[in-house]
């Protein structure tokens, strides 16, 4: 994130940190979350980012090289000479359980990408391992600005007895080879963020598109612990480009929440009311405009959560649970029947 950008009119400005910056590492050379990863790191001035590791050579040192790093492509050593303060893992999405497993029995703290695996006996090994170490991933859309907006609106009481919630997010399709990559490494988001704010999913009913990579469409009913109704729709089959591809919306007795594109609007409104209050970025406010610094929002909150000894603010525990109502759609898929989740 440009610094300048963090002082803008009404941007909330991270915490000044204590102590020297904490030396980071990370693992994954991508040039999308890796690179995302690297570069902040790299730019934060409580972080240092000291080494790289990647499986190709040539790749690993251009990228360490880019920020001032060590590059490694031997996990082992790169700890050994280190010994980071942190790793942040961001390798692809069907690479994450062994690497993940290493480094959580070298007792390192770590910040996982989503998904966490793809196999909930994965998910229960890392779990296990990890008790009682800082472990955290990577759920970023809880950081958005229209997101915090509508956790605290919902917190407050404003919309009174929640009856139904909406989540519909469409694009194109990863390189993850899973029949069910759209719901495992996608539409994790949707499932945690529709708990993050509506209380745990009870039960689901699911229906889906076979496209010519799995299963790329589908339509999940939910029915929340609280009571009250609400919907997925997840697609592979649509596109970024799209206007408004994201879109949230929570309804309850007092009100309506409704959120656009993830950063680009927050409109609450009262039952009765034809007026509405709405958030949008203003002119300089690129942070709180712009996706990937929901990214920067979560690191100032896990940085300081493992400075101060307490767990990560979004646990490896939401991965699993993450995971966990994602087999439970994939069942009543399969089966053409409602599943109650244990």
């Amino acid at each position: 994130m440009n610094r300048a950008a963090g002082h803008a009119p009404g941007v909330v400005p991270p915490p000044v940190a204590d102590g020297p910056p904490l030396r980071v590492a990370v693992v994954g050379t991508g040039d999308w979350w890796g690179r995302q990863h690297a570069e902040l790191f790299a730019g934060r001035p409580d972080t240092t980012l000291v080494a790289v590791v990647g499986r190709d050579p040539g790749r690993t040192a251009a990228r360490a090289a880019a920020y001032g790093a060590m590059p490694y492509v031997d996990l082992d050593v790169m700890l050994e000479r280190h010994r980071p303060d942190l790793v942040s893992v961001c390798l692809p999405n069907e690479a994450h359980f062994e690497p993940t497993l290493r480094l959580i029995r070298a007792g390192v703290p770590l910040l996982l990408e989503k998904p966490l695996v793809f196999s909930l006996a994965e998910a229960d090994a890392l779990m296990a391992e990890s008790a009682g170490r800082f472990v955290g991933i990577n759920f970023n859309h809880r950081y958005a600005r229209p997101v915090r907006l509508a956790a605290a609106a919902v917190a407050r009481g404003d919309l009174g007895r929640l009856t139904f919630a909406t989540w519909r997010f469409g694009g194109e399709a990863g390189t993850s080879s899973h029949p069910h990559a759209n719901l495992i490494e996608t539409q994790c988001h949707g499932l945690d963020l529709l708990e993050h704010l509506c209380g745990p999913v009870e039960s689901v009913m699911t229906q889906a598109f076979a496209g010519d990579r799995g299963f790329s469409t589908l339509v999940v009913a939910l029915q929340f612990a609280g009571g009250a109704v609400g919907s997925l729709v997840g697609s592979y089959d649509s596109s970024y480009a799209y206007t408004d591809t994201h879109r949230v919306e929570l309804n309850g007795t007092a009100g309506r929440i409704l959120i656009h594109d993830t950063v680009r609007r927050y409109t609450f409104q009262r039952a009765g009311d034809e007026t509405a209050q709405v958030w949008q970025a203003g002119y300089f406010n690129d942070t709180d405009r712009g996706f990937h610094a929901t990214f920067d929002r979560h690191v100032d909150d896990l940085l300081a959560a493992l400075r101060q000894g307490r767990e990560p603010p979004v646990p490896i525990a939401a991965g699993r649970r993450a995971l966990l109502l994602a087999g439970a759609v994939i069942r009543s898929f399969e089966s053409g029947t409602r599943v109650t989740i244990g």
